[in-house]
C-alpha cells in the first residue's frame, strides 16, 4: 500500500476487504431489498473494473441478531449460530446479484455447508482474488461471541488486504450521535486508541484491537452515496480514516 492512504485521483489500494452489515440488504419487514442489493453489486463491479481486488464480509442483522435472540432466553451460543446462518443467506443473495452482472463470485463459509458454499480456506480465497473472482465470506468467524466486524478484521489480515472498508448508513464517525446531538461533528481521522478510549463504537473493541496490532487502516463511509465504494477503494478522502 502507498505511504499516503488518501491520494486523490489514483488507485491507493490493490486489495480491499469490504464489510457490509446485514442492514444494507433490507429493513425490518423487508429482509431483502432487491433494488438496494443490486445497487451494492453495481458498486462492487466498479471496484473490480478499476483493477482493485475486493473480498466481502457480510453480516446478518436484517434477518437475525444473535444478541437480540439471546435476550429472549435462548442460549447465546445457539443464538449466535443462528446469526451465522443468516449471514450465509445474505451471501447467497449477494452472489446472485453479482453473477447477474456477469461477475464471478464464490461464497466461502467459516462453517462447513458444502451444499451451499465452499469452506473458507485462506489460500483458496487468495487464489480466487488473484483470478479476478469476488469472494463473499460468511459465517462470521465460525465461533459464537464474535461479531462480523471481528470476522472482517480477521479475514482482512488473512487475505493481506490493504484496508478494511466499513460501509455504513452515515458518512463517517461523529463526536456523538448526530441523530441526537445537533452539535455533533464528523471526525475525518482517528487513531485506533481514540476509538477505544472514547468508546466510539465504530466496531467492537476486538476488531479495532486486531487492526491496531497489524496496522490495518479502516475507512468508515456512507454506502448510500453512489460511487462511494470506489472512492474509498481508491483512497479518496471520504468518511473517517482510522489508523495509527
Amino acid at each position: 500500500m502507498p505511504a499516503d492512504p488518501h491520494p486523490t485521483g489514483r488507485r491507493a489500494y490493490d486489495r480491499v476487504l469490504l464489510k457490509l452489515s446485514g442492514e444494507v440488504f433490507g429493513d425490518a419487514g423487508r429482509n431483502f431489498d432487491v433494488d438496494r442489493i443490486d445497487r451494492i453489486a453495481e458498486e462492487i463491479r466498479s471496484v473490480r473494473a478499476a483493477g482493485i481486488q475486493v473480498a466481502l464480509v457480510v453480516g446478518g442483522g436484517n434477518l437475525l441478531r444473535g444478541a437480540e435472540v439471546a435476550a429472549t432466553g435462548i442460549s447465546r451460543v445457539t443464538a449466535d449460530q443462528a446469526g451465522m446462518l443468516a449471514t450465509v443467506m445474505n451471501g447467497l443473495v449477494l452472489q446472485d446479484a453479482l453473477e447477474r452482472l456477469g461477475l464471478e463470485s464464490r461464497v466461502a463459509s467459516a462453517s462447513t455447508m458444502l451444499k451451499f458454499c465452499e469452506p473458507f480456506v485462506a489460500r483458496r480465497v487468495l487464489r480466487h482474488l488473484k483470478q479476478g473472482c469476488i469472494p463473499i465470506l460468511v459465517g462470521g468467524t465460525g465461533n459464537p461471541f464474535f461479531t462480523t466486524d471481528t470476522a472482517a478484521a480477521l479475514r482482512a489480515q488473512e487475505l493481506k488486504a490493504d484496508v478494511l472498508l466499513k460501509a455504513t448508513k452515515v458518512d463517517g464517525v461523529y463526536s456523538s450521535d448526530p441523530r441526537l446531538d445537533p452539535n455533533a461533528v464528523r471526525l475525518p481521522r482517528l487513531s485506533y486508541m481514540d476509538v477505544i478510549e472514547q468508546d466510539l463504537r465504530v466496531m467492537d473493541t476486538t476488531a479495532i484491537a486486531l487492526c491496531r496490532e497489524s496496522g490495518l487502516p479502516i475507512v468508515v463511509f456512507d454506502l448510500q452515496v453512489p460511487g462511494n465504494v470506489l472512492r474509498a477503494a481508491r483512497g479518496e478522502p471520504i468518511g473517517t480514516l482510522i489508523s495509527e
